[in-house]
């Protein structure tokens, strides 16, 4: 596997020079992120991101992400439009060497958490996800991480009255369609698409969810029979419902050849309900074995790109929720180092 690191651009306090210094670290996941949703990514910009990472002795590994526009979720007529421009991109980033797009096909917003500095027993703050809060919140009127921020409150407003129209299965309709379209351009640009599961993995704000669990994956894989048609292995989201199991899901799609990307985060469930807390990567600190997802990787001779996911924020920092420098670059210590004693084991 390959140690890779999420780095949001020369905005980013977490510079390129701080993260080459992590131990076996290799690659950079990235993105550009002045292009409109939607709009073609030239392909003069992703040679200037992809030289500024090989500048500092890293690869450009991944792309995180290309944003799916809402017209394509929603299966308005304009989605052809964003499709061919979608296309587009994936065919200069193919031109330009990237491997793999990672992607998500959740409405309207990202990733949703209740509390972006909950304060952990130990002084440490992270994010967290309160079921019955999140029941609370209005989501016409919140500003999240996650959401676009591009959307005034109006077409927020009738973005949400849209997708009242839109249920679990005109939402799966809408993506097999945009997965019959793009797949073709992405195996022709040598392309590998990664969709990330929704984060947490199950409905909110009323709004449909589909790629969940299990089942969802394999629904998933089977719209499109191709190594291209791949998944994200987030284990820390697909963690996030208790019903699920996160090591397994994780084996099912490696045994099937269908992770192209992995995210490895744990999760602490708390509560009866949907709830959770993002903990520190060891085992022991949250509710995921990440000795046994790293040893099914190991066993499944998974080359690819993994990154320690969303991070506490430790002695004192501050920055973006969750990307921070200090816990990621502790995450990614202790993946290398169950890699390696894996690794020592098999011998």
């Amino acid at each position: 596997m390959q140690m890779s690191f999420r780095w949001y651009g020369t905005s980013d306090p977490v510079s390129l020079d701080y993260i080459r210094q992590i131990p076996n670290m290799k690659g950079i996941v990235s993105a550009i992120y002045d292009i409109p949703v939607g709009e073609v990514w030239p392909l003069e910009k992703i040679q200037e991101l992809k030289k500024q990472v090989e500048d500092k002795g890293l690869e450009l590994s991944v792309i995180e992400s290309v944003p799916v526009h809402e017209d394509i979720k929603l299966g308005k007529p304009s989605r052809d439009k964003y499709i061919e421009n979608y296309k587009q991109t994936l065919r200069n980033l193919g031109e330009a060497g990237i491997p793999v797009v990672c992607y998500n096909f959740m409405p309207v917003f990202d990733w949703t958490r209740s509390d972006l500095n909950y304060e952990l027993e130990d002084g440490s703050h992270a994010l967290i996800f309160d079921e019955e809060e999140v029941n609370k919140m209005d989501p016409r009127t919140l500003s999240l991480p996650g959401w676009d921020e591009s959307y005034t409150s109006e077409e927020m407003n009738q973005l949400m009255d849209e997708y009242k129209e839109v249920d679990t299965e005109k939402l799966w309709e809408n993506l097999e369609y945009f997965i019959k379209a793009i797949m073709p351009t992405a195996e022709e640009a040598d392309v590998k698409m990664a969709i990330h599961p929704d984060d947490p993995p199950y409905s909110i704000f009323g709004l449909p969810r589909i790629i969940t669990n299990k089942e969802a994956l394999n629904r998933f894989i089977g719209l499109y029979d191709s190594k291209y048609n791949g998944v994200t292995a987030c284990v820390g989201s697909y963690a996030s419902d208790p019903k699920n199991d996160a090591v397994a899901m994780l084996k099912d799609m490696l045994e099937k050849d269908r992770v192209n990307f992995v995210h490895a985060r744990n999760v602490k469930l708390t509560g009866e309900g949907k709830s959770f807390e993002e903990s520190a990567h060891l085992s022991k600190m949250g509710s995921i074995d990440m000795y046994e997802v790293v040893k099914a990787l190991h066993e499944h001779n998974f080359e690819g790109a993994i990154r320690p996911d969303h991070g506490r924020m430790i002695w004192g920092e501050t920055g973006k929720p969750g990307y921070g420098l200090y816990d990621r670059a502790l995450g990614a210590t202790y993946l290398n180092g169950l890699y390696e004693a894996v690794e020592k084991a098999s011998n």
